[in-house]
């Protein structure tokens, strides 16, 4: 069950921006049910998918311009990246291919990330709160088909943390937690982004190719692209081929850029494999 704050929404709301197509279109979602009081921080922690902070800079960029003004910044935890054990930091071990279920993907896991983001998060939630004298929400992306790989994405996760930031703060009461995707999966969260760009009077496919779910991006030429046989990026292309459209994220393989054609072929090469 599902906490009552969540039903009791704040004025405002902190949103835990990843340049992911999760977070990215939790942000669209933010901007809609709070009406504009949007915060968003993203992280840098030696993510070997740093593009991803461009990403982000770039869709804020696109918001503001078209009316929407995010409060938006990028803070740098990277000091962590030589202590961190995990296939996705700059260091660490081949970020693995092929399905997002395989056991493999645990590799991806960065200890405690989460709770690093949410702690942070709370902070400058808190903060707004008791300067504003209004409720205010944190927002994360978690959703339902993280749950098998990432612990942190679970409900039972979301509950303990919220229940620690209580523990540890005054006025905490003025803090809710925003996770609207906790049992959705990521067609549901594409499916979701269409109506929102179309409720917002922006354009999707602006919006997406702003975004990298790519754990092994390519450089060519100075330019990044998306891998298309991470785990990551077959989730991804797997929601966009359910959704019946192309990506607009532009990719690659180590023989260079790559039509939506070839990427989508893989990926259902894949999906047939793993479903058979």
């Amino acid at each position: 069950m599902q906490l009552e704050m969540d039903f009791n929404q704040g004025k405002h709301v902190v949103v835990s921006l990843s340049g992911g197509m999760d977070s990215s279109t939790l942000l669209l979602k933010a901007i809609k049910d709070y009406n504009g009081n949007v915060t968003a921080l993203s992280f840098n922690y030696g993510q070997k998918h740093v593009v991803e902070l461009e990403r982000a800079q770039s869709l804020v960029d696109y918001l503001n311009a078209s009316g929407y003004n995010i409060k938006y910044r990028q803070i740098k935890l990277d000091g962590l990246v030589d202590l961190l054990n995990s296939a996705l930091v700059e260091g660490g071990e081949d970020v693995p291919e092929g399905h997002y279920e395989e056991e493999n993907m645990k590799a991806t896991v960065v200890p405690n990330r989460n709770k690093i983001f949410a702690s942070i998060t709370q902070a400058v939630a808190l903060s707004v709160a008791t300067s504003t004298k209004e409720k205010t929400d944190i927002a994360l992306g978690i959703h339902a088909g993280d749950h098998a790989i990432y612990p942190d994405c679970r409900q039972e996760w979301r509950d303990a943390d919220d229940h620690a930031f209580r523990m540890g703060n005054w006025d905490s009461e003025l803090v809710g937690y925003y996770t609207p995707y906790l049992e959705t999966d990521k067609f549901g969260i594409l499916q979701d982004g269409q109506e929102l760009c179309d409720y917002l009077e922006i354009e999707f496919n602006e919006v997406y190719k702003r975004t990298n779910t790519s754990y092994k991006p390519i450089q060519h030429n100075s330019v990044w692209f998306s891998d298309y046989k991470s785990a990551s990026s077959v989730e991804r292309i797997e929601a966009f081929l359910k959704l019946g459209l192309p990506d607009p994220v532009e990719y690659a393989d180590e023989t260079g850029p790559v039509s939506w054609e070839v990427a989508k072929t893989h990926v259902e090469n894949v999906l047939a494999s793993h479903n058979n």
